[in-house]
């Protein structure tokens, strides 16, 4: 699962190097903790083989219109009426630092990576009552985040950004693929005395 998320200057960079018309209304927009049902700044494809950002609001209606829906299993998301569409046809990425995860005990971690500043997430978006909206996929979770929680984002390498975002024959293999290996920090431990 991924329930909040978080970006810096370093990722702003990150993005200005993929999206070569950055809008400067969009990069000041960029918050540094991302919570479900706000604007967040994502990037997709055009129908020139661009990439641009946009901002979106994190989370799909629930039917009820009862909350929101903030992650997809990339395992079953083909199988759901509710992303299959979006994941054929609509595809994005978030970029982000790292993101937050908590344990059974509710203690926070941070997960980053240690090789790149920025870690970027497949996602997949709609439209709903005129507003973009958006999901980030998550999978099984890999051993360096499983000690944790047992899902983890769905983490695309820089070079598989345009292939998640343009090339829909591959998105049966990225959709299967084992995110890479994060490393983690915590600002506290609660200690077992007994």
């Amino acid at each position: 699962m991924c329930g909040r998320y978080y970006i810096d200057d370093e990722t702003a960079r990150e993005i200005e190097k993929l999206v070569h018309n950055l809008d400067r209304r969009l990069q000041s927009s960029c918050k540094k903790d991302i919570y479900p049902a706000q604007n967040a700044l994502v990037l997709r494809g055009d129908n020139h083989d661009e990439i641009f950002a946009e901002q979106m609001i994190w989370g799909f209606p629930k039917y009820d219109n009862k909350g929101i829906i903030i992650n997809a299993r990339s395992e079953s998301a083909m199988e759901k009426g509710t992303f299959k569409e979006s994941v054929l046809h609509r595809r994005c990425v978030i970029p982000a630092k790292g993101f937050y995860e908590w344990n059974k005990s509710k203690e926070k971690f941070s997960f980053e990576r240690t090789d790149s500043d920025s870690l970027f997430m497949a996602g997949c978006f709609d439209i709903f009552d005129g507003q973009d909206r958006f999901v980030i996929l998550t999978t099984k979770a890999n051993s360096s985040v499983r000690k944790v929680h047992d899902r983890m984002p769905l983490i695309l390498e820089k070079g598989e950004i345009a292939t998640w975002l343009y090339e829909r024959d591959m998105v049966q293999n990225l959709l299967h693929k084992t995110s890479t290996m994060l490393t983690y920090e915590t600002e506290y431990e609660q200690m077992n005395l007994f």
